[in-house]
């Protein structure tokens, strides 16, 4: 089985982000195949490996292509040494985690890293230190070229999309239009089927309003964007559903049946994902070049440098990193030999023509 290089930036480091980090490293039989590059200072490091006192090895390395395979690379950002604050919300925070991601992303985008994974940051933090998105999934979209991606949350049980995401409710209806619920169907229906191996994935779209607008009485986005969509890509033979009452949907466990859902707003869908997978979610930017995950909870300031924090969602995150870059290269070769078979047949029928 390939060998995937997997960036880890290291996240606030007055947060859990490196507790989580060493917590899932730790165990050994994680790295079968894989070789891990944390972004960030193996004095931090040190530091919370004390704190937690678990036995936890690692080299430093100076370049992602010298990392060493099945063992646990540390990428030295910067040199000094930083004062660590457990649970504090201030500027270095914020800072070195912008240091550890920048450079992290900036080897993706270069394909000197197969995937990444991001720990958490915090979005106060990360503006005293001046970072220009509201969060990693912007800030790793416009560094890949594009201009939007789909933020999607993984869990055994669903994934799940969002039409919009970091944006004030107030603004949500006004952002809700027939061609970006198409462009974010369509990725999410393109995701499935190349991220996840799924052939003909089905589709469910919640509605806007409560009780999906009610035919009309508590809202018209349904009748006159949503559903417009719906019934236009169910003619080009796509499978999706829908409008759906979110309520009803996540409650009646309607969620179950599909292979990916669309969330109008950031805590429609979240509400109901977290309520489901807390813990155990997963948070991947889909629609990129690239490929990158995050585990579904914040710093959690209150607990950390306290040794209890759960690895689990991150330990989900690094796996999907690893499946989805090991997938994509499998379905690429596949459909590399697919257009090359079908070359070939083209060529047999012009010279048996001739």
């Amino acid at each position: 089985m390939e060998n995937i290089k997997v960036g880890i930036s290291i996240g606030d480091i007055n947060g859990i982000g490196p507790e989580v980090i060493i917590k899932a490293l730790a165990n050994e039989n994680l790295l079968n195949n894989i070789t891990p590059i944390i972004y960030g200072s193996s004095k931090a490091i040190s530091y919370y490996k004390n704190i937690l006192n678990i036995d936890f090895n690692y080299v430093n390395c100076s370049d992602p292509s010298k990392a060493q395979a099945e063992k646990v690379n540390i990428l030295n950002c910067w040199q000094e040494t930083v004062q660590i604050n457990p649970g504090k919300q201030e500027e270095n925070g914020g800072k070195y985690a912008y240091i550890s991601l920048d450079r992290a992303v900036n080897d993706l985008v270069e394909n000197n890293i197969d995937a990444l994974v991001t720990a958490p940051i915090h979005k106060k933090t990360m503006k005293m230190a001046n970072f220009p998105h509201p969060g990693h999934t912007e800030f790793v979209t416009e560094k890949a070229g594009k201009k939007t991606s789909l933020m999607l949350m993984c869990s055994e049980s669903m994934r799940l999309g969002l039409t919009t995401a970091h944006m004030p409710l107030s603004e949500v209806a006004s952002h809700i239009t027939q061609e970006l619920i198409e462009e974010k169907i369509l990725q999410l229906y393109e995701t499935c089927r190349s991220d996840f191996g799924i052939t003909k994935p089905t589709i469910a779209v919640l509605g806007l309003n409560p009780h999906a607008g009610d035919e009309g009485l508590l809202g018209k986005e349904e009748e006159e964007i949503i559903n417009p969509v719906i019934i236009k890509l169910k003619k080009k033979g796509n499978l999706v559903y829908g409008p759906f009452a979110a309520d009803g949907f996540f409650g009646s466990g309607q969620y179950k049946k599909f292979d990916g859902i669309l969330s109008m707003y950031h805590d429609q869908g979240l509400v109901g994902f977290k309520a489901l997978s807390f813990g155990q979610g997963i948070n991947y930017t889909a629609g990129l070049p690239v490929v990158r995950t995050s585990p579904d909870h914040g710093t959690g300031y209150e607990i950390a440098g306290k040794s209890i924090a759960n690895a689990s969602s991150f330990i989900n995150a690094l796996k999907l990193a690893v499946d989805v870059a090991r997938y994509r290269k499998e379905f690429r070769a596949l459909e590399a030999n697919s257009l090359h078979r079908k070359k070939q047949q083209s060529r047999t029928a012009e010279e048996e023509n001739k």
